[in-house]
């Protein structure tokens, strides 16, 4: 029976050491409650560290562990020594990965120590996943402790689903390459299926890293990877909705809901809950709040803000002096707004539990979420959840993730203090009924994509992912099949070979310095077209001065302008369609326009069409271009004959009756072929693979949905098969002339 295995650093159980031996209680909060219930209903185990340093383990109690765990908790420990601690908690993820991804660069320590212990501890979890794997069974590895165990697993394992998840903010290209060791990290990513990201903007930054310092394509977030696909998604984590908008039922909650209005004493509260950490702006929200009593001094007396700071880190320097600076301008702002009888911020410096916590977020009228950045932030969710009266507000930070989903609440920028202020204000003055309306949308959202929901989803994709892999290598041209491809070739006497050129035949490189078939090209079509059996049809977007200059010398028909142009090899151009050009004076400067704006950009002009040319652009500011192009062209194209085509990196308007089936058409007529082989990568290819017979071998270059019959992964493997073609030619020349020639002999005889 397969089972789910859970990765994470921290084990869903917290233990202790008291009088008696050691303690165990299931830990609340953070993931351990996310995944509790999955974990608790699939065959499944969890794999993390056990909480305690190697050097506080008797061996008495790491035996015990090692029985209980598995037995009571379904639980299996790894165990690292304070030295690993150290350098692999506190150093390389703590001092290197989170300040980096939260886009404190300056923090960021690069030091070569510490990120080889952090990778002697993924090759420690990885054992201890190897000790419980098997083939059919699912692995889900959680967060920035360990980005390399995705690979790990997948180099000793193959078949084995992976999912893995960050649960932080995936920073830009810009500050990812700063990380000296950023290719491994991508490299250990992509050994699983599917990898999961609170936001949409950190799947984009993920898939730009990937693409710019690895090289690999994606479409619509699947990656290509080496006879893989990866797929990169967006899943914002959920709450334990239910428990939240039960809360206030529980009548310990109900009491500290009591008290704290109470206390109170009508008064407003402005609520602020936080870990102690330079990404939460805990020092900025402070200053907005006392520039919110400085801009609106109407609210002094009648407006106090609660600040609750867990602690955290502290033995790391940094976090000292941040607490330094929170407690000044603490006193600093009650010194200078306060009264007898009120207190503008309370500082708790303390975790509170859940009942306190609720009660506070049920009281609250305004919560007061501002980070610098941060992955999701549950606390904003929380408070939304549990203030079932839905006459609070939120005023969450445009750079925390939970803002995407939340987007009724007032988002303010978390570093103009000017800006929070005011959105303090709008939050206190905004009417009942449009807090209830706006509340009520979030509610709806929250409810839906709960905490379990947002597992299962992940779940469920990690399974699509595989389906989509399945049916991609049920297509892959496997050596079984290419064997029998080799062999029908052999057998055949009449062969056509329809051969798309660009990133087809050439490489994208080539393609961008130009795209002039390199030597090594020009020999392999030399020898395939010299065999009197072949006949080779070169087809292209490209227009035919520049097909006849490259191809002249060789014996192949050339189809240029996607088939408005055919030339029979030896002979004269040809035209197959007769076609109007006056519209090109109204698409031009509207290409124009944008290739200004679009450094990089080109227009290339052909006998029928135009071509917006965007290989050499930005790629984020190129899909930025293109949906732009894409929307105003459809408008301006819709009532003419004229189409657009969505090639590779280029968009191409040209005359709709003008495709390469027609250019595949002529040939597959001429003759009662035996032996057919395609080869494409785009849409504009689709059509000769349409109107192909079944007994054809067309072959897909690439990712995405096509008519073709088998798929490769690059033009090197295009290569290779028509190498093998030219292989199998010549072998059959060579046992057609040892027969010819024991022929002659028994006649001479």
């Amino acid at each position: 029976m397969s089972k789910l295995i859970f990765v994470a650093n921290r084990l869903p159980v917290t233990i202790s050491r008291e009088d008696a031996g050691l303690s165990f209680a299931p830990s609340i909060g953070g993931l351990a409650t996310g995944l509790g219930s999955v974990h608790s209903a699939e065959n499944s185990l969890w794999i993390g560290w056990c909480g305690l340093g190697g050097g506080e383990l008797s061996e008495a109690e790491t035996a015990e562990l090692e029985r209980r765990l598995p037995q009571e908790y379904a639980s299996v420990p790894v165990f690292l020594s304070d030295q690993e601690m150290q350098l692999y908690y506190y150093g390389f993820c703590n001092r290197t990965i989170w300040p980096l991804f939260h886009y404190f660069n300056h923090y960021a320590v690069y030091d070569h120590g510490e990120w080889e212990c952090y990778r002697e501890v993924n090759h420690k979890f990885f054992r201890r996943v190897a000790e419980v794997v098997d083939e059919e069974d699912t692995v889900w590895i959680h967060d920035y402790q360990l980005m390399l165990l995705p690979a790990l697993i997948r180099e000793k394992f193959p078949k084995v689903k992976i999912g893995y998840f960050l649960h932080i903010p995936f920073p830009s290209y810009e500050i990812f390459r700063l990380l000296p060791w950023r290719k491994e990290i991508l490299e250990g990513m992509l050994g699983a299926d599917l990898i999961g990201f609170h936001a949409y903007d950190y799947v984009r930054h993920f898939l730009s890293s990937v693409r710019r310092l690895l090289g690999y394509e994606h479409n619509l977030g699947y990656i290509n990877i080496r006879r893989r696909l990866v797929k990169a998604d967006v899943f914002p984590m959920g709450i334990d909705y239910q428990r939240y908008q039960e809360a206030h039922l529980q009548p310990a909650v109900r009491e500290q809901i009591r008290e704290i209005t109470e206390k109170i004493k009508g008064t407003r509260l402005v609520l602020s809950v936080d870990r102690l950490d330079y990404t939460k702006g805990i020092p900025e929200r402070i200053k907005a709040f006392s520039r919110f009593l400085d801009d609106y001094p109407a609210y002094r007396e009648k407006v106090t803000m609660a600040m609750i700071v867990a602690p955290s880190r502290t033995e790391v320097e940094a976090y000292h002096e941040l607490l330094r600076e929170i407690q000044e301008l603490v006193g600093f702002t009650n010194g200078e707004h306060g009264t007898i009888g009120w207190v503008p911020v309370w500082f708790f410096y303390r975790s509170f539990d859940f009942n306190h916590l609720t009660a506070l977020y049920s009281v609250a009228d305004v919560m007061l979420v501002t980070p610098l950045r941060d992955g999701m932030n549950l606390v904003a969710k929380e408070y939304i959840a549990t203030r079932v009266d839905q006459k609070g507000m939120l005023v969450i930070s445009e750079t925390a993730g939970a803002a995407s989903e939340l987007g009724e609440a007032v988002i303010v920028n978390a570093g103009n203090t000017r800006e929070v202020a005011e959105g303090i204000k709008t939050a206190l003055e905004m009417k009942d009924e449009e807090k209830i309306e706006r509340n009520r949308h979030m509610l709806k959202r929250l409810a839906h994509y709960n905490v379990e929901f947002w597992a299962q989803d992940f779940l469920r994709r990690l399974g699509g992912v595989e389906e989509v892999q399945r049916i991609n290598l049920s297509q892959r041209l496997d050596p079984a099949a290419v064997q029998r491809l080799l062999r029908q070739a052999d057998q055949a006497r009449r062969r056509l070979f329809l051969l798309d050129y660009d990133t087809s035949l050439m490489g994208f490189a080539n393609k961008q310095a130009g795209g002039r078939p390199t030597r090594e090209l020009h020999q392999l079509l030399q020898r395939l077209a010299a065999d009197q059996h072949n006949e080779v049809l070169i087809v292209s977007g490209r227009d035919r001065a520049e097909l006849e200059r490259w191809f002249d010398d060789l014996p192949v028909h050339l189809a240029a302008s996607h088939g408005l142009w055919l030339r029979t090899a030896g002979e004269q151009w040809e035209s197959t369609e007769m076609v109007a050009e006056d519209w090109k004076g109204t698409m031009r400067p509207l290409l124009e326009l944008h290739t200004s704006r679009t450094p990089g950009a080109t227009i290339e002009e052909k006998d029928h069409s135009l071509a917006w040319h965007y290989h050499r652009c930005e790629p984020e500011l190129a899909a930025v271009r293109v949906s732009e192009l894409k929307d105003t062209l459809e408008d301006l194209t819709s009532n003419l004959n004229i189409g657009l085509v969505y090639g590779s990196q280029v968009i191409e308007i040209k005359d709709t009756r003008i495709n390469k089936g027609q250019a595949a058409a002529v040939w597959l007529a001429k003759k009662d072929w035996d032996f057919i082989f395609a080869v494409g990568d785009d849409w504009t290819d689709e059509d000769f693979f349409t109107i192909l017979p079944e007994s054809a071998y067309s072959v897909k270059v690439g990712l995405g949905a096509s008519h073709a019959h088998f798929r490769v992964e690059s033009v090197e493997q295009v290569r290779h098969l028509l190498k093998q073609l030219v292989v199998a030619s010549s072998r059959e020349k060579s046992q057609s002339r040892s027969s010819g020639k024991a022929g002659k002999a028994v006649n001479h005889d």
